[in-house]
This record gives structure tokens, C-alpha cells and sequence, in this order.
């Protein structure tokens, strides 16, 4: 059989229905949904993004009503499932048809100063030519990366908890229920937190290309859900007691992750006036210079998490992911673990790209600050 013959159709009325209704659902609750308003960080070229924080709104609505419609039988949750494949064609074209409409944005009507071209269509469609694009209004960056690709992760699973239940006579397995409920508090620590991310280097610094939107539109929805998609139809039976210890420790990871980003979070909303473990934090105040050669300064946390490697929420992020799979014992390895190794890999690369980044931009106070804090991500290892 040709790839053509197995690749499934991307025209598919039922999967174009869901994901038709998915976007403008979340497009009507990213731009209405009640919430303040929220100025991220200062771009490269002075400009000052300001989001409407409603992600946590959004996410309560969004579940709540996926819920209710499935009790009133409206809906079949399953049926995400079904047509999984379907949906992942379709989002492959609808990326790759809505990257191209933002390369001829971004020549013809950027919407600031935080754009311009590489010199190579190829790398503009790929990388991206504006850092914050908005159309009629909607962030982009804002509904990919949060409001489709995450929002879609929490939706995504408790479709595929509802498989698992319809395979096993309306009862969930309590692996498959380890699984889901996990990454919901993960994913519910990101929403309550979105304001955060907003600030983060996925939004300073990477463009709005085919490389990140697709990455939110196809690839988060595919591989960050990959292991519940696996245990939805090959979760083994496991003991309660190794459902509670899995839970209980990833438990603890996520909660150490939110801790130290959160920790980050408050250091840098309050100019390092706050208490950090009951203290107030060490910081190194370093100097950079803009693309305009006006001098600023940012202040650097040598304090709490920040005290023990440079990256460190990527290690609780990492080992809470490990918890999601661990559910599936060894029953396989692709299915449930392959997303961990991903986002293993991902991460100490992130963390190598920041370092250099920041080596970069703060010069000689990035080396004082390595020496205070001489690993980057797993103490007395790397």
C-alpha cells in the first residue's frame, strides 16, 4: 500500500466539524471570556504585548461544558478517538495553509516593529516573520500555543478516558484515571499560570513560523497526548497502591514545577521584593544592551529552585511526565513513553539555546551568575 493509500483523509466531514467547532468556540472565549488585562514583558523593538488573562476561565468553560454535553448525550467524546487520525490530517493542511497566510501578513501589514524577513521565503515560512502577530484583534501565539494545542491536550485525553470507558463496560481503569487526572493538574497549573508563559522564551523570542504553529496546532495535540491515546485501548491492570504511588509523586513534581516557575514568576512582577523560601532572595541586577543601543537591566534569581541549577523546573517537568507512562508498566514503549524521551530532549536543548542566549545578551554578569549556580539543569550531573 502507498502512503497515500494508509495517510488518512484530511476532508473528513466529521473530524472538520469537531475541529470547525473546536476553534471558533475557543476564538469566542479567548476574546470575550472575562479577564484582566495583562502587560507581558518588553519586546527587543519597545513594544509591550498586553493579553487578556482569561486562560484559567476559559479552561474551566471549556471542560465543563465537553462534560455537560456528554451527560446529555449531545456528544460523543469518543469519537475524537475514532477519528484521530482524520483530525491530525486536517490539522497538518490547516497549519500549512494558515502559516502561508502569516508569511504574506507579516510583508504586506505586520502588526508592529517585532517583524521583518531573513532574506529567504523559505526561512520566513518556517521561522516566522512577527514575534507578536494579531488578526482582527486575536493574538495568534495566544490561540496556538494555548487555546488550540493545550486547550486541545485537556480535551484530547478526557475524549480518549471516555474510549477506555466504552471499551470496558462504562468503567475507567484506574491506570488510564492516573493518567488523565495527572496531566489535568499539570495542565490546569499552565492555564492558572498562562500569564506567566506569556513571558516566557517561547513567546519572546520564538516568531509566530510553521515551526512553532504547527508544533501547537499538530504536533502537541498528537505526541503530548500520545500515551492516553496508547492506554485508552492497552492500559494493563495495575494495583491501587501503584496507581496512588505514581499519583502521589507525580503529584509532587508538578507541584515542584509550578513552585519554581511561580517562584521566577513573583521575582520578576516585584523587582525582587518578595520573600523566596521565607527570605528575601539573592539576585545579581545584570546589564544588556537593546537592538536601539539603549542600556537596560534585568535581575537574575540566585535564590530557592534558581539556587539549585539554572534550569531547574526542566527536572520535575521531565519526571512528572514520566509518571503519565508509567501506567502502562511495559506493556509498550513507543505509545506511552516515547512523548518523555521527546520532551527530555527538547528541554536540554531548550536549556543549552537559553544558556547561550543569556550568555549572549548579559556577557560577563551571565558568567558571575554561572559560577553562583554552576548546573544547569540536574545538580552534580549537567
Amino acid at each position: 500500500r502507498t502512503i497515500y493509500g494508509i495517510w488518512p483523509t484530511p476532508f473528513d466531514p466529521q473530524a472538520l466539524k469537531m475541529i470547525g467547532s473546536f476553534m471558533v468556540f475557543e476564538l469566542i472565549l479567548q476574546k470575550y471570556m472575562p479577564g484582566k488585562d495583562f502587560k507581558a514583558t518588553v519586546t527587543p523593538k519597545g513594544n509591550v504585548p498586553i493579553y487578556k488573562a482569561n486562560g484559567m476561565q476559559s479552561y474551566i468553560f471549556t471542560l465543563a461544558t465537553l462534560i455537560t454535553l456528554s451527560y446529555m448525550n449531545v456528544i460523543r467524546p469518543a469519537l475524537v478517538y475514532d477519528k484521530f487520525g482524520e483530525i491530525l490530517s486536517s490539522m497538518n493542511l490547516f497549519a500549512f495553509a494558515f502559516c502561508f497566510m502569516l508569511l504574506i501578513k507579516g510583508h504586506i501589514a505586520p502588526t508592529n516593529s517585532d517583524s521583518g524577513t531573513n532574506g529567504n521565503i523559505v526561512i520566513d515560512f518556517y521561522w516566522g516573520m512577527e514575534l507578536h502577530p494579531r488578526i482582527l484583534g486575536w493574538d495568534v501565539k495566544m490561540f496556538t500555543n494555548c487555546r488550540m494545542g493545550m486547550m486541545f491536550w485537556a480535551v484530547g485525553i478526557l475524549c480518549f478516558a471516555h474510549k477506555n470507558m466504552e471499551l470496558n463496560n462504562g468503567i475507567i481503569q484506574i491506570g488510564m484515571a492516573v493518567n488523565v487526572a495527572l496531566q489535568l493538574i499539570y495542565i490546569s497549573k499552565f492555564f492558572f499560570w498562562e500569564m506567566g508563559y506569556m513571558c516566557s522564551m517561547d513567546i519572546q523570542h520564538d516568531r509566530a513560523g510553521y515551526y512553532i504553529c504547527w508544533g501547537c496546532l499538530v504536533w502537541v495535540p498528537s505526541v503530548y497526548t500520545s500515551h492516553s491515546f496508547y492506554l485508552a485501548g492497552n492500559a494493563p491492570d495495575i494495583s491501587t497502591w501503584t496507581a496512588l504511588a505514581i499519583f502521589v509523586f507525580g503529584f509532587l513534581m508538578i507541584w515542584t514545577n509550578y513552585d519554581s516557575d511561580n517562584q521566577r514568576y513573583i521575582f520578576r512582577q516585584t523587582q525582587g521584593e518578595c520573600l523566596i523560601w521565607g527570605k528575601k532572595p539573592r539576585k545579581i541586577v545584570a546589564e544588556y544592551t537593546t537592538d536601539s543601543g539603549e542600556t537596560k537591566k534585568s535581575l537574575l534569581l540566585v535564590d530557592g529552585w534558581w539556587k539549585v541549577s539554572r534550569h531547574f523546573h526542566y527536572m520535575p517537568e521531565i519526571l512528572s511526565s514520566l509518571c503519565w507512562a508509567l501506567p502502562a508498566l511495559n506493556s509498550g514503549f513507543v505509545g506511552p513513553y516515547f512523548y518523555t524521551c521527546f520532551l527530555t530532549i527538547l528541554l536540554f536543548d531548550r536549556a543549552f539555546r537559553d544558556d547561550d542566549r543569556c550568555r549572549k545578551k548579559y556577557g560577563p554578569y551571565w558568567e558571575k551568575y554561572c559560577s553562583e549556580v554552576p548546573y544547569m539543569i540536574v545538580p552534580f550531573v549537567v
